[in-house]
C-alpha cells in the first residue's frame, strides 16, 4: 500500500454548509476511501491555503487519483492536491536509483 497526502480547500459555499450544519467529513471522506481499498491514517481541517488535510493508504496511484477525482467532482472543492508519499525505505531506494541514473544537467 502506498501513502498519499491529500489536500483541499472548501469552496464559500460548502464551508458556509458546514458552518450551518457541522460535520465531521473526515469520517465521510474515511468511508470513501475504504471503498476504494484503503485507509485514512489521519486527517485534519486547517487553515490557510487548504482547509482539510488527508493522510491516506492506498493500493496505488489510480485509486488515489480516483479518490481525487471523485472528491473534485463533488462540487464542495474549489483545489485539492495529492501528493504521494515515500517512507524512509523507499526514500533511499530512490535516492540510490537516482545516482545510478547517470543524469548530468546541461552545462
Amino acid at each position: 500500500m502506498a501513502l498519499y497526502l491529500f489536500q483541499a480547500a472548501y469552496t464559500s459555499e460548502a464551508l458556509a454548509a458546514l458552518i450551518k450544519k457541522p460535520e465531521n467529513r473526515i469520517a465521510v471522506v474515511s468511508k470513501v476511501i475504504e471503498k476504494l481499498g484503503g485507509k485514512v491514517i489521519g486527517g485534519w481541517f486547517s487553515y490557510g491555503e487548504y482547509d482539510v488535510v488527508l493522510v491516506s493508504e492506498l493500493p496505488d496511484n489510480v485509486s488515489a487519483a480516483a479518490f481525487a477525482v471523485a472528491a473534485a467532482a463533488g462540487g464542495a472543492l474549489k483545489a485539492n492536491r495529492t501528493t504521494p508519499l515515500l517512507n524512509a525505505d523507499e526514500t533511499l531506494q530512490m535516492l540510490n536509483r537516482a545516482g545510478k541514473a547517470g543524469y548530468r544537467p546541461p552545462k
